[in-house]
């Protein structure tokens, strides 16, 4: 089966047919039995901060508080911590190294040095001077936090699922809320269905990319690994990268593939015996009115899958190209747009892919935010770096730290060695630049 010889949940998501092998689940485990771990850690955790609960209650209260009790106070809640939490984080870390094989099929290397013949005393001397249990408890109070990320996965599962069951469980008499709208009957519900089944792929790979992330920085914090071997996967993984960007890249135009060939379609199918159904029921008859009402209703969300399917990867990039894919953007915009894209030839698939993406987030903020009437896109290819630039004439103070979604097609060019850059300053004009390496033919 693919994917049976991968290491770790990272190098499954970069094989073809992930979502056929075992390590989708093994990362959802993961991820969902991490709040078990944060619920149980977070009891002797309260414990050691109780002297810092007492100074807030006391803060907060109507005495007033004496500089020396606060001083006294801070320093033996100080002190309880730094003696206490090693004693925490060993056990914990013991049992976040079983969990990680969960994730990951090599074992994570034993940190602590062995300390026989030495006693107690022996043995807390050498935990509390060896920086290994310092990492362990600098991973208390990650697996602390981890609670929140965990959160949103499961409402993001729980959203998923009542999509994919509410055909099932829908009643005339209780409308069922989606979200999207309310539906009543099961042929309502069927359209959230196949959109929630078109979801369930990419929910599983965010789900995977969450554990994948929490598993490094894990191992990184638990493990005793020398900086040698910290060195050669590093080197690994930039190694893989490209190759990973490429098979997700891959599973994207699949995913886009299937909502379009299947799910659409059946869509588009549905809203025809609608149709026909609406037209062939007489108007005084009881069921009409909500004949017409899903008919209504599955074309608007036919609308939004169309919207989704070409954010997930559009057509025209795959059958015609950049240019023509540029040219597409330019002519959905709000503002106008002229585009210069000639290339000589096309670039691999990862960087035409890039390219396009860094243009459509762009062309986006440049129209919400920038109050531009007039834009430029460029594409071109030298000494076998393919260049994008957008320059927009709006009022500029555009700051990629603030939400305009440029951070993110910064670490995706970085994937692939490339580089982002934005210059925007106060009035005028907002330039962004990415280059790209283009892998030799």
């Amino acid at each position: 089966m693919p994917g049976r010889n991968a290491r770790t949940i990272w190098e499954s998501m970069g094989l073809r047919g992930f979502l056929l092998t075992s390590w989708p689940w093994r990362g959802l485990s993961y991820v969902l039995s991490t709040p078990i771990v944060s619920a149980l850690v977070s009891v002797p955790v309260t414990v050691l901060c109780l002297p810092w609960l007492y100074l807030v209650f006391r803060f907060i209260g109507p005495q007033p508080i004496a500089l020396g009790e606060v001083v006294l106070v801070a320093l033996g809640g100080l002190a309880l911590v730094v003696a206490g939490s090693p004693l925490v984080a060993l056990p914990v870390a013991q049992v976040e190294r079983l969990r990680l094989r969960l994730i990951r099929a090599d074992p994570v290397s034993w940190p602590h040095a062995t300390t026989r013949g030495r006693g107690w005393i022996g043995w807390l001397h050498r935990r509390y001077t060896e920086p290994g249990t310092w990492r362990e408890v600098v991973y208390l109070l990650v697996v602390s936090l981890a609670v929140l990320p965990c959160a949103v996965v499961f409402l993001t599962l729980l959203m998923v699922g009542s999509l994919v069951i509410s055909p099932l469980v829908v009643e005339p008499d209780a409308p069922l809320a989606l979200g999207l709208g309310r539906v009543s009957t099961v042929s309502e519900a069927l359209p959230y269905a196949l959109l929630g089944l078109g979801l369930l792929p990419v929910a599983l790979y965010l789900i995977s990319g969450l554990a994948g992330l929490h598993g490094a920085l894990a191992r990184r914090l638990l493990s005793g690994a020398s900086d040698d071997e910290l060195r050669s996967e590093l080197v690994e993984i930039s190694q893989s990268r490209e190759r990973l960007v490429n098979a997700f890249e891959a599973e994207r135009r699949r995913i886009e593939r299937d909502l379009h060939d299947g799910a659409q379609q059946r869509l588009v199918s549905l809203i025809l015996q609608l149709g026909l159904a609406k037209v062939e029921m007489p108007p005084d008859a009881p069921g009409t009115e909500s004949v017409a009402n899903a008919h209504e209703q599955a074309k608007l969300l036919l609308t939004e899958l169309r919207e989704f399917i070409h954010g997930i990867h559009p057509q025209a990039l795959s059958d015609l190209g950049l240019p023509a894919a540029l040219q597409e953007l330019a002519d959905r915009s709000a503002t106008p747009v002229k585009v210069d894209c000639t290339l000589p030839e096309r670039p691999p698939s990862a960087v035409e892919s890039a390219g396009y993406f860094v243009v459509a987030e762009a062309l986006s903020n440049s129209s919400k935010h920038s109050g531009a009437t007039e834009i430029q896109v460029s594409a071109k290819i030298k000494r076998n770096v393919l260049t994008v630039e957008i320059i927009d004439n709006g009022r500029g103070g555009a700051d990629s730290g603030r939400g305009t979604g440029l951070t993110g097609l910064a670490d995706r060019a970085a994937a692939i060695g490339g580089t982002l850059s934005l210059s925007s300053p106060i009035g005028g004009p907002t330039t962004v630049r990415a280059e790209f390496p283009c892998s030799p033919k």
